[in-house]
């Protein structure tokens, strides 16, 4: 797998148009370019609904020949595991494609997941099959081949970025790990762990996601690179981290499991060797920061 960087020396884009303004990355993204001084456009769905035909006419007067342009918008897991929804994921993404027929900009990156790979593989790289973890993991894979589809005529380049599950305080989909965990920390004093947490997993906080995408936008880099720690710890020992962050009691509750036990560990040499003097967060280091954020003492 190979990363190409066409400008080798960080310069900002002359702006940056971001799609999915709501999100939670989107949101925090803006905030990071802000504080580059880099010029941003945030375009949301109210704006810009993917869904519906007209908005390849509103994206061609909204997106310039010289524009950055990072594509956020999806529908995430909780709004839905069905057909439906991952039916409508491709028409969102449809939409885009169809205005790279008749629009350009300099630079694409698209915001992927770690969904895309083989869900039986402990050891992950770029390089693993993009198999899909169920529908989810199947629309992304779908999305970044219909993006290089419509982008190989027009040639601008194309960055995929594929994080593993984020975490901080602005999350809102209350996923599984430290958001649900570290809300129910807080507010019902109680942990729910699957098993006995023994699943392995690699978490990577919102504000260095922010500031990756950030130098992948300064760099113009293209081709597909994973934005994970390189840290694989066990939802049991990340329940405990929590727990002692919490000036309170917090009771660890265990459910029976209802899937098998399964671990996944990344190699992260190909972001050494692009972005060596990148560095994530370590999760103590983010977990305390996002409980700052989140705890609010009575």
């Amino acid at each position: 797998m190979i990363l190409t960087q066409h400008s080798p020396s960080p310069t900002n884009p002359k702006r940056v148009v971001i799609l999915g303004a709501s999100g939670f990355v989107a949101r925090d993204l803006a905030r990071h370019l802000a504080g580059l001084g880099a010029e941003t456009l945030t375009v949301s769905s109210a704006q810009v609904d993917l869904l519906e035909p007209g908005s390849v006419a509103k994206l061609q007067a909204v997106i310039r020949p010289d524009d950055s342009l990072v594509i956020t918008s999806a529908l995430t897991p909780e709004k839905g595991k069905d057909v439906r929804t991952f039916m409508k994921n491709l028409t969102m993404i449809s939409q885009v494609c169809a205005f790279f027929e008749k629009g350009a900009c300099a630079h694409v990156v698209y915001l992927s997941s770690d969904a895309v790979y083989d869900d039986s593989r402990a050891f992950v790289r770029e390089t693993t099959p993009r198999t899909g973890l169920g529908l989810y993991g199947l629309m992304h894979a779908a999305r970044e081949e219909m993006l290089r589809f419509a982008l190989s005529k027009s040639k601008p380049p194309l960055c995929v970025v594929r994080p593993c599950a984020i975490y901080g305080a602005g999350e809102t989909h209350n996923s599984y790990g430290p958001n649900r965990f570290m809300r129910s920390a807080i507010k019902d004093r109680k942990i729910t762990l699957f098993g006995n947490g023994e699943e392995q997993r690699d978490h990577v906080y919102i504000k260095d996601v922010s500031r990756f995408l950030g130098l992948c936008l300064q760099h113009r880099t293209e081709g597909a690179v994973n934005i994970v720690t390189g840290n694989a710890v066990s939802f049991y020992d990340l329940a405990q981290r929590i727990i002692k962050l919490c000036p309170h009691t917090v009771e660890l509750e265990c459910l029976p499991r209802a899937t098998p036990i399964t671990h996944r560990h990344f190699d992260i040499s190909l972001r050494l060797k692009e972005f060596p003097g990148f560095q994530c967060t370590s999760l103590e280091a983010g977990l305390a920061e996002m409980f700052k954020e989140l705890f609010s003492p009575t």
